[in-house]
């Protein structure tokens, strides 16, 4: 499991799948949440704009990020 220390109040979903490397660009990142391809906490989410929160859980392309604060 990997983890991702948040520095602000929240990262949206599809800016984390990016930065992490997990989406190649901001296109795929969408698709992949889109098309039901990433959980947040254990459930499909197709949000792409939602807000990660220290806590969340977010699992996409068989990696796993659990988001905490600084």
């Amino acid at each position: 499991m990997r983890e991702f220390i948040l520095d602000s109040e929240y990262i949206e979903l599809v800016k984390l799948l990016k930065l992490l490397g997990i989406a190649e660009t901001g296109g795929h990142a969408k698709m992949m949440v889109e098309s039901g391809g990433v959980l947040l906490n254990g459930n499909p989410e197709f949000r792409k704009r939602a807000k990660l929160r220290p806590g969340d859980l977010v699992e996409a392309m068989g990696e796993k990020i659990r988001i905490t604060s600084s």
